[in-house]
């Protein structure tokens, strides 16, 4: 007999689990649906929606996206652009400032994908200038958006000295600057208000810019911005484009730390207990490489044993405290919600799709690769 929870009503129950291995990434085909319809409801034009597909990486979910209306997405690499492409994907933006051999790999894949309109960053005049010459040699013309630092201190320039940069991508041949990117990943406040009011801070000095283009030379450029905690604030905003990307799936760091958001678990980790180690412990086959390992202990937070503790993991096994292992059989099943979703999935070749509490077929995670074929 079992201390485990009993999942046979529950949203999660999978009623031919033994047919899966363990540890594996679960997706429940009906809440992805369910989530995509809250997020195209939460727009008031779908045309306002452009999705980062970072968290998915399936070309069956974008395809779900497109048949909800989406036709505009977000990516971080170029496998990923190629996947939406692949998944007939109309407007693709990869943001990521191409440098070195991923320019080239770039210009492939537009080449090799004309039915697909991409686009990409660039925050310096160096990078910009590689881009515009090679697409130059090769007579195309890229659209471009300028990358800018709205406090997430990783790319991008801030709002306040962009303007140089943008005066000289006026002179270049070979691409065309067509908008801003000011993506505020940083903004997480658990308070609704105090999220709004950051994120219009910095969305201020965006909409400034935009402004200063439109007066200097006549061009009225988009701006895409927010991931899944701002879009509540940016869906409200009049010709910006939206980006969020966890929703699809969601996650623990997210329900918990974005509680006002309505976006709900599609996607699990399962595991299964191979070991009772003492009265106290037992261990689990959910290793580092089987869940997303940046955060600190709990990583994962399992559905069906909501008290147990993870207090150790390696390559290959999570060990868990538990009040009574005796309550504890080797084989027993643990639903796990990732902490966070996105690098998770990319450590799966392929996710079990879960329809009607029982596992129809497989996708395959296929941008979790850097190459498809270009």
């Amino acid at each position: 007999m079992s201390y485990l929870k009993d999942t046979s009503a529950e949203w999660y129950n999978i009623s031919n689990i033994q047919t899966i291995d363990s540890p594996a990434l679960v997706v429940y085909k009906e809440r992805v649906a369910q989530n995509i319809k809250l997020a195209t409801g939460m727009v008031k034009d779908i045309s306002l929606l452009r999705p980062h597909i970072k968290t998915h990486k399936m070309r069956e979910v974008a395809q779900m996206q497109m048949q909800a209306g989406i036709t505009k997405f977000k990516c971080a690499t170029i496998a990923e652009a190629e996947m939406l492409a692949l998944a007939a994907a109309p407007d693709v933006l990869l943001a990521y400032q191409p440098v070195g051999p991923k320019i080239d790999r770039f210009i492939n894949l537009i080449k090799a994908y004309p039915n697909t309109h991409f686009s990409c960053l660039t925050d310096n005049t160096t990078a910009a200038q590689a881009i515009a010459e090679k697409a130059n040699a090769h007579n195309i013309v890229i659209d471009v958006y300028i990358d800018l630092n709205t406090g997430m201190n990783r790319t991008g320039i801030p709002a306040l000295k962009a303007m140089p940069l943008i005066d000289e991508l006026q002179l270049l041949k070979g691409i065309r600057l067509v908008g801003l990117h000011a993506y505020d990943g940083h903004i997480r406040d658990i308070d609704p208000a105090a999220r709004k009011k950051n994120s219009d801070e910095g969305f201020a000095p965006v909409a400034a810019l935009k402004k200063q283009v439109q007066e200097k030379y006549g061009q009225l450029l988009n701006i895409v911005t927010s991931g899944t905690p701002t879009f509540p604030t940016h869906n409200t905003r009049e010709h910006v484009e939206c980006s969020p990307g966890t929703f699809v799936f969601n996650d623990w760091g997210y329900k918990h730390g974005i509680p006002d958001e309505p976006f709900e678990y599609a996607a699990l980790i399962i595991t299964r207990i191979i070991s009772i180690v003492d009265k106290n412990t037992v261990c689990t086959d959910l290793g580092h490489k089987s869940v997303a390992a940046e955060n600190p202990l709990p990583r994962v937070h399992f559905l069906n044993a909501p008290d147990v503790t993870p207090v150790g993991q390696s390559e290959e096994h999570l060990v868990l405290k538990v009040a009574d292992s005796s309550l504890f059989t080797p084989g027993d099943v643990l639903y796990g919600v990732p902490v966070h979703i996105c690098p998770t999935v990319a450590l799966y070749d392929k996710a079990y799709v879960v329809e009607n509490n029982a596992v129809t077929t497989e996708w395959q995670v296929v941008a979790r690769n850097r190459f498809i074929n270009f």
